[in-house]
């Protein structure tokens, strides 16, 4: 069993969290002002599935900020688990 966090790094780690949560929907409002910018009617929704919008697919600038908004995911979704670590309830 992996040793349970410190109360210091599960604090930060809640700190971690609440800002990956913010930076992630930064990042998902840039990424469909772009969108839009290339497709105007795009919804969020259209977000899911990329690939059905060709300009979106071929377009370097809306791939990049794809890309970086999967890597805010992934981050977050590390630290999640980490803190799932501690949780009493397990």
């Amino acid at each position: 069993m992996p040793d349970l966090p410190s109360p210091a790094a599960a604090q930060w780690l809640d700190v971690l969290d609440r800002l990956l949560t913010q930076m992630i929907a930064q990042q998902d409002r840039k990424l469909l002002e772009l969108a839009r910018l290339i497709v105007p009617d795009l919804t969020p929704e259209d977000l899911r599935n990329p690939q059905d919008f060709p300009a979106l697919a071929r377009d370097a600038a809306f791939n990049y900020e794809d890309g970086l908004l999967a890597g805010l995911r992934s981050a977050h979704m590390a630290v999640r688990a980490e803190l799932r670590l501690r949780s009493p309830d397990d």
